[in-house]
Formats: C-alpha cells, sequence, structure tokens
C-alpha cells in the first residue's frame, strides 16, 4: 500500500512540490538540458541511439550527438529518402517519460513559472490547489510539412474574436489569443519539414522568437520565451528552385548536418530488409542474395547515371518498393501453381519496372529515350555487376558453347518451378553453375540460379534475349535462314 502511495503521480501543484519535481530541481531545465542529460546518460549505459537508421553510425549521428551536446537548433540536409525524418521523430529518444504541466493549458505550460496570462491567473486563484497533469514524451514532439501556403497565425498563433466574444473579453486581452503550433510545443521539439517552402515572412518570425522570444499577434504585442528545441529537413538543392533559408534564419541554427544515401551495397541491402514489407501471411519465402544485390545496385546505379537528375536524387525508397513488387510478382507465381515456396528470379525484378519508374527524375536526354528504356537498361547493368561478383564468365563458357551449337531455351517468368527445371535440366553446364552459387536445391532456388546466370550471360552480350525470354545465340545474317532473318527483321530480338 506505501509502495502505491510512492508511486502515485502529483495531481496538484502543492502535491507536486512535495514529490521529487520539485521546484529547484525543475527552475533552471530547459528542454536542452533535459536532452543533453539524457544523452549522456545513455551513452554511458552503451544505449542504442536512433535504432533503425543504418549507415550513419560514423557520418550524421556522431553529429547530430555533438549538436544536442551543444544545446542547438538543427537542420538536417539532404536529398529525400535520406532519413532525415525519421531522425527527426527519433529525438524524443531523449526527452525524459513524462513532464508535468498545468492541466489545461494550451502550451503545457510550467507549473512554476507559466507563461500564458490563463494560467497565471489559474495559478493567482488556485494556488496549490492548481491541478497538474503528466504529458507523455511523445505528446511533446510536434510537427509540420512546411508549404508555401502556410501562415504566421498557424505557426505563431491569432486572436480568437469567438473566444473574446464568449468570454466577454477585449480583443486587446491576451486570454483571446489562439496560440499556433510552435507555442503547443512549448517544453517540447518543434520540427519543420521542407523548411525552404516557407514563405520569407513565416522564417522571419520563427528565427525571431528563437533568438528573442517576442511575437507580435494581430498588432499585440506578447512576450513567450518559449522553451522548445527547433529542428528543421532541408533539400539543399531546392533553394533555388522551391525557395531559400533566409540568411538571418541560417545564422540562428546552431548546427547544420548533412545526409547522404548509403555509402555500401551492404548497407543499403539492410534498410531495405528492415524497410520493406516482405512478410505474406506465413508463405515459406526465400530471397537469395543475388536478386537482393540487384534490387540495390540499381539504385547505386540511377543515381551515377547520367539519364537522371542528381539534384533531385534516387530515394532509397526506390528498392525498397522495388523489392516489394519482386516478392509480390514471385507470390502471384506461387499461388497460381500452388508452390510451396516463394522465390523471387530476375525475371520478376523487369516485372518491378512500375515501382522504379515513378521515382526517377529524368535529365532532358532521359526523357527522350523514357523512363522505361532507362529502367530497363539499369537493371540490366545491375544484373552484369552483380553476376559478375558473384561468377566468373570463364565458368559460363560450356553454357555460351550450347547455345552457339544452335540451342535455345524459353524461361516464362509465369513457368512453373518444376516445368522450368525440366527444361533446364537440357543443359547441364547452366545447373552445374547454378549450383556454385551454393543454394538449396529446391527446384525453385534452382530455377531462380540458372535464370541469374542466363540474365547475367545477356547482360554481358554472350547470348540474346528475345521478349518471351527466349535465350539463344543471335547468328550472322548470312548465316541465319532467310524466314528466320524476317521474323528478327520484324523485332524478334529483344536488344536494349
Amino acid at each position: 500500500m506505501a509502495k502505491a502511495k510512492l508511486e502515485k503521480k502529483p495531481t496538484t501543484l502543492g502535491a507536486l512540490k512535495r514529490s521529487h519535481f520539485t521546484e529547484d530541481r525543475m527552475a533552471r531545465r530547459t528542454v536542452k538540458d533535459e536532452m543533453r542529460e539524457n544523452l549522456i546518460r545513455m551513452m554511458r549505459s552503451r544505449e542504442t541511439r536512433f535504432p533503425g537508421i543504418v549507415g550513419y553510425e560514423e557520418t550524421v549521428i556522431p553529429q547530430i550527438v555533438n549538436a544536442i551536446l551543444s544545446r542547438h537548433h538543427t537542420v538536417l540536409l539532404g536529398l529525400r529518402g535520406q532519413a532525415k525524418s525519421r531522425i527527426l521523430r527519433g529525438l524524443i529518444a531523449f526527452l525524459d517519460a513524462e513532464m508535468p504541466a498545468i492541466d489545461g493549458c494550451e502550451i503545457n505550460d510550467h507549473p512554476y513559472a507559466p507563461l500564458c496570462a490563463g494560467c497565471r491567473q489559474k495559478l493567482a486563484t488556485m494556488k496549490d490547489d492548481t491541478p497538474i497533469t503528466f504529458i507523455p514524451r511523445d505528446g511533446r514532439y510536434v510537427e509540420k510539412l512546411a508549404t508555401p501556403d502556410v501562415t504566421v497565425a498557424d505557426l505563431i498563433g491569432d486572436i480568437d474574436p469567438i473566444r473574446a466574444a464568449r468570454s466577454g473579453l477585449d480583443l486587446s486581452s491576451p486570454l483571446t489569443i489562439h496560440f499556433g503550433l510552435l507555442p503547443r510545443a512549448n517544453r517540447g521539439i518543434f520540427a519543420i519539414n521542407e523548411l525552404p517552402d516557407l514563405a520569407a515572412k513565416v522564417q522571419v518570425a520563427l528565427f525571431n522568437i528563437m533568438q528573442e522570444g517576442d511575437i507580435q499577434i494581430k498588432g499585440h504585442p506578447v512576450r513567450l520565451p518559449l522553451d522548445v528545441c527547433l529542428v528543421f529537413t532541408a533539400n539543399p538543392e531546392d533553394y533555388t528552385a522551391r525557395g531559400k533559408i533566409i540568411t538571418p534564419l541560417k545564422d540562428r541554427i546552431g548546427s547544420e548536418i548533412r545526409t547522404h544515401y548509403p555509402l555500401t551495397l551492404q548497407e543499403g541491402m539492410a534498410i531495405t530488409a528492415q524497410e520493406a514489407w516482405l512478410s505474406r501471411d506465413g508463405t515459406q519465402l526465400s530471397i537469395p542474395s543475388f536478386v537482393q544485390e540487384i534490387v540495390e545496385r540499381i539504385a547505386f546505379l540511377a543515381r551515377e547515371s547520367k539519364y537522371i537528375d542528381k539534384r533531385s536524387g534516387v530515394s532509397q525508397r526506390l528498392p525498397i518498393s522495388c523489392m516489394e513488387n519482386v516478392v509480390s510478382n514471385a507470390e502471384r507465381r506461387a499461388v497460381l501453381h500452388r508452390e510451396k515456396m516463394v522465390v523471387p528470379r530476375p525475371a520478376d525484378i523487369f516485372a518491378a519496372l512500375p515501382a522504379i519508374t515513378g521515382k526517377l527524375e529524368l535529365e532532358y536526354e532521359g526523357e527522350m529515350r523514357g523512363a522505361h528504356t532507362i529502367a530497363h537498361g539499369i537493371i540490366r547493368e545491375a544484373v552484369g555487376e552483380t553476376f559478375a561478383q558473384h561468377l566468373g564468365l570463364a565458368d559460363c563458357l560450356p553454357i555460351v558453347e550450347w547455345f552457339n551449337q544452335g540451342g535455345e531455351m524459353r524461361l516464362a517468368d509465369s513457368m512453373p518451378a518444376e516445368e522450368a527445371l525440366k527444361s533446364l535440366q537440357k543443359i547441364p553446364p547452366l545447373l552445374l553453375a547454378a549450383r556454385r552459387l551454393k543454394l538449396d536445391e529446391q527446384p525453385e532456388l534452382l530455377v531462380s540460379a540458372c535464370e541469374f546466370v542466363l540474365e547475367g550471360l545477356h547482360a554481358l552480350q554472350k547470348i540474346s534475349r528475345n521478349e518471351d525470354r527466349g535465350y539463344f545465340v543471335e547468328r550472322r545474317a548470312a548465316e541465319t535462314p532467310p524466314a528466320e532473318r524476317e521474323q528478327g527483321q520484324r523485332g524478334r530480338y529483344y536488344n536494349n
């Protein structure tokens, strides 16, 4: 019983004073001090900071840690799909689990030093009987996506004439103020995504309250020394096209931190595996490593492509969406043929083009070629590079020789594994090369491995493939029978 009483939260100001939330403890501790103290405690106890953020351990996260230790307002600069918003939302981990505030206050007023006129009035009237509430850390984070139509009133506040009329107050009374998002984030974290999209006059209101704590609402001067940590995100390449961060505001932001895309293929694959929705109703799913590498390599190659606008970047959402589509195409095939195991094949990556083309901002030359053609070429290049990492061309020369002797093979992406494997067994060196990938002997995995070998040879231009996924060696015109030559002139061969 005594323990239950000790754990009971204070509900009035008098009870709060008798708890460990004493006035001396809370008076000089700002939200930035709170974040700093909790961060130091987490570092000493080796707790994980920013769980789920991959690839920033040695680059971005140390800079964020320094910004918190320095008690800085911070802006994250980076292209789309670089986990900026996730980092902002992860900052709440450095807040206390809960915080006492005056009950019913719009701006989470400090129980011992309230800012708003209503709370000061309540405190003067009720004194130690003033009701207290506890706000969890999630309730102390406010986020706003910046758009050109955001106004000063949205962020700072406005006079509420209806409140004035109902209360019989003069419009000049501070009790008639309807507070905006920034005051409502008092004693917490206020985040703005895409800061350059804010109009210049709105940015002015931000830096004024950051530095001086003074604002004006409809000509009514109000001093609000808010206790808030401001964090922003921005795309540095958008400054000229969509706006810019005004210089006085940049000057008041303590730390400017640059984010980046995954630096290695392994980091990208880890992010994709973590974020992609791959759990499909208990279905047994096995994704070969070469499929994972091809999907991730698509994003890496796209970021280097001369046909794609580097100022817009290629979001990490591309391989995530692509992998989900790849698995869905494999799942569709497994459901249609009642296969027990879902195993993606390289053909499923080509089927995932809709998850790729919409995420590419093309340059002029790329627009002329078309997103479908560019994406198809990038997939083929990704297959070729991955093939070179896993298998050597020398190991596959017997396969090329089999095709040189007139052999042809059709392997449709909708073909069930058992049927496909029977066709593939006609090429013994192909199965031998597939087994070098060290996969299990299930038909679904063997077919995927064989198709990877064939696609790799096609990417290296050792064999050809038509639109029906028929693999063959294209003979010279002089060696080609007239009927086949005429068919080839009608576009039989697919040479993207």
